[in-house]
């Protein structure tokens, strides 16, 4: 893949984010209400993810017309360039819905199945994460990379959690087990910007079960780039079965304890 190839991602890639993110600061309405559910009845779609992956999807299409798509609220093509977008329009809708600060605009551009670029706006944070394969991480001219790998119990480690009752409850029971052996929990709901936070130094690691490709795609991308290594099950790459997210040697750790666990099973 060129670096000029990359370079046009990319700027695409941050000027879609740029507008999607305006959009949901500038635009949210007050009396803003749930749309839709999806898995649950606590699995919420707003009026403006809609918006913001119209948005998105609409400037991709004018911009990088060849290429496919997958969004989570359902945008779906094949495309003939071999480049696919993957888009979150709200990584984080329920704390968008609640007027939490924790949300942002996820998008990845993959080639042949690969993710070669990466961007997460975090508009209230005032902040947007970027990587290119290969090309480091950063966040405005700043060049991200993860802290020293401590110990596990000096660890402070980023999870979530699902929507659906039985997947809940073995994700509580898993937590319940592993909160005794680390520094501490974070829960902030949006794994995009929990990628991130390992990215930036502000997570030791991460990890969680559920997730889907929109949610990870960027996130993970970014992760790597700023020295993380991501990945399942021991020996199996990042899935909805399963994301891990840390330093080397503290990411073997953490994804061998989360394997005895059983934290991929509910």
């Amino acid at each position: 893949m060129s670096d000029t190839l990359k370079a046009e991602l990319l700027a695409v890639a941050l000027e879609a984010a740029d507008r999607a993110g305006a959009l949901l600061r500038d635009g949210r309405p007050a009396d803003l209400g749930v749309a839709a559910t999806k898995t649950s009845s606590i699995d919420v779609v707003t009026e403006m993810d809609i918006a913001a992956e119209k948005l998105i999807t609409g400037f991709l299409a004018e911009r990088r017309p060849e290429d496919g798509l997958l969004g989570e609220e359902g945008a779906s093509s094949e495309g003939t360039s071999g480049v696919r977008w993957v888009i979150d329009p709200i990584d984080g809708t329920v704390n968008y819905l609640y007027g939490l600060p924790s949300w942002a605009v996820s998008i990845a551009a993959e080639l042949d199945g690969e993710a070669v670029v990466g961007v997460v706006a975090a508009p209230m944070r005032g902040e947007t994460y970027r990587a290119v394969l290969g090309q480091g991480a950063y966040e405005g001219e700043r060049r991200l990379a993860v802290r020293p790998a401590p110990g596990l119990d000096q660890a402070l480690i980023g999870t979530g959690f699902g929507y659906l009752t039985a997947r809940r409850a073995a994700q509580a029971e898993v937590l319940r087990s592993l909160l005794p052996q680390v520094r501490d929990i974070r829960r902030g709901g949006s794994a995009a910007i929990d990628l991130c936070d390992v990215a930036c130094g502000r997570l030791d690691g991460y990890y969680e079960r559920g997730l889907n490709p929109w949610d990870y795609a960027a996130g993970a991308l970014i992760a790597r780039e700023a020295g993380a290594l991501t990945g399942g099950r021991p020996g199996e790459p990042v899935s909805p079965e399963l994301t891990v997210a840390a330093p080397p040697v503290l990411f073997e750790t953490l994804q061998g304890r989360l394997e005895e666990l059983g934290a991929w099973q509910g």
